[in-house]
This record gives C-alpha cells, structure tokens and sequence, in this order.
C-alpha cells in the first residue's frame, strides 16, 4: 500500500513539476535551503517566518481541525505541495496503517510534496507535516514512523525532530507555563491543547526538556496507546464519511487541485490525464473543477 501510494504521488508530481517549469516557475529556495549544522532552534523561527506563523499560532485556534488546516495552507503557500489520504486511492478496503507510516516527502526544485497519512489522528498529523517540513528545508526525501517516539537512528530524523518539536512547542513557550500544565489533572492533554500536538508529543517534548524523566514519559506513553488501540481492537474505529468532494479537495491538496483543472479547462492536458492523476473522470470530475474553480474566485476576492 505504502508503495502505491508512493508511486501515485510521483506521477502527480513528476506532472506538476513539468506544468510549473512550462509555466515559467522558479525553483523554490527553501528547498536544500539548510543543513544539518544549522542551529534547530534558529531553523525553526526561519521556518515559521517564511510560513507567516507567530510563535503562538496555534494557541490562538480552537480545535486541532483548525490548525492543521492552517498549517497545511501556508505550507501549501510557499510553493509546497501537501496530499493527503488514509486509503490506497480511493479504494476504502486498503487503508493505510499509520504505525507502517505517517507521512512521507518527495523533494524537488519546483515541486516538493508532502504526504500525510489521513488514518492518523489529527493531532499527530500535525506533527508529521512540520517534521516533512524541515526534510524539504534540508533537501532530502524520507518516510516517517516515530517508533515511541524515541529519537530516530538517524542523524537526519533526529535533526528533524527537533526542528519540529521547537517550531510547534517553542522551548521558552513551554518552560514559561510547564508550572500551570503540570497543576492540572492532565498535563500533557493541557500543553497538546494549547499547542494542537498529541499528548504524546507533548510528553515528548517536557522529557527533552528535562521537566520529567523517562519513567514518567514511558508509563504515560504505554497508558496513551492502549488507550488509542483499544477503539480499533473492539472494532470500534471511526469510519470516514462526509462529502466527497470536501474530502477530495483535502487529498489532493490546494495547489495541485488548482494546477489540473486549470490545465483541464485551458486545453493543456487531455481530460484523461486529468482523470488518471485525480482518480476522478466524468461528471465526478467536471463537478470537481467546478468546485475548485469556485474557491479560487471566492480566495481572489
């Protein structure tokens, strides 16, 4: 599944990056644009900065909804490229197991791509995005699964890591208010709602920083996943649903969405092509672009 998945994002890309260059795109400077010897904490500012994002982005959001759709639509700005899906196309019988892979990125020039893995939750969705994040700082493909979220083997993950840790929990932000997290009854749940991360991840991070030790991370980290497997083990998981094309739109991401059916409708490509790299063909697809095109207006206004 994951190589299927694989291959179908790099024919989406592999067609972007040829409808950019035609278009007289420029080859985007954050991609390569750091390397491992940089300071992760000044990389994560840079990054935020380039993203438009204060330091405290995502206290101001409600919910983790909001905020991984915030953080995906500035990525998505800069000229990144972000896909999504919890299944193999939009085949609902081959779901995509988050503890194979989170996500994965597919750098380049024109046209980096990111890859979630939609069978995740949100909130570690969000983590995944800004670790894909910095790979495309750094210039470098990969696949990512934080196994208990230990520090990875490799001297790139672990970099990775810890750019995405400081750019969705700054340090100072944390060490500021770990005394109000840590009187109340959940800790963790508190700093993962104020920043929009997992519980986890915000274990994670309060054991980087020293403000627990191991022991404390570990039981807590054990007591979450069984929590978090128990739903799927009674059959209990939640099914997807909604509108098609909503979710479609979140699959295929705002840029590349805007791309094809531009090209569509303009004449630049054959209908056929479109409905191979979408999945979608006929009336599916032309009610689609229709939808698309809205936006774009609805944004231009």
């Amino acid at each position: 599944n994951l190589i299927e998945t694989i291959h179908s994002i790099q024919q989406r890309q592999a067609w972007m990056r040829e409808w950019l260059v035609e278009d007289g795109a420029e080859p985007l400077a954050v991609v390569g644009g750091a390397n491992q010897q940089r300071n992760f904490k000044s990389l994560a500012q840079e990054i935020r900065q380039k993203l438009d994002l204060e330091a405290n982005w995502a206290e101001s959001l409600v919910t983790w909804e909001d905020a991984l759709q915030k953080l995906r639509q500035a990525i998505e700005r800069i000229g990144i490229i972000v896909f999504s899906n919890g299944v193999v196309g939009l085949n609902n019988r081959r779901p995509l197991d988050p503890e194979e892979f989170r996500g994965f990125v597919l750098c380049d020039p024109f046209a980096p791509v990111i890859f979630l893995n939609d069978s995740d939750t949100k909130s570690a969705r969000i983590f995944t995005l800004a670790h894909e994040l910095v790979h495309v700082w750094l210039g470098q493909d990969g696949v990512f699964n934080l196994e208990n979220l230990l520090p990875a083997a490799e001297e790139v993950e672990r970099f990775c890591n810890q750019v995405a840790a400081e750019f969705l929990i700054p340090e100072y932000k944390l060490t500021q208010r770990w005394e109000e997290a840590a009187a109340t009854a959940k800790p963790f749940h508190t700093i993962a709602r104020w920043f929009k991360v997992s519980p986890v991840v915000a274990a994670r991070r309060a054991l980087d920083l020293e403000l627990i030790d191991r022991q404390q991370f570990f039981a807590f980290y054990e007591q979450d996943q069984a929590e978090w497997k128990a739903p799927k083990e009674q059959g209990k998981a939640k099914k997807s649903g909604g509108n098609f094309y909503a979710t479609q739109g979140v699959r295929l991401g705002r840029r590349f969405s805007a791309a094809i059916v531009r090209a569509a409708r303009e004449g630049r490509i054959q209908y056929q092509e479109a409905y191979r790299l979408t999945g979608m063909k006929g009336q599916t697809f032309q009610t689609y672009a229709d939808a698309v095109l809205k936006r774009v207006r609805d944004e231009r206004e």
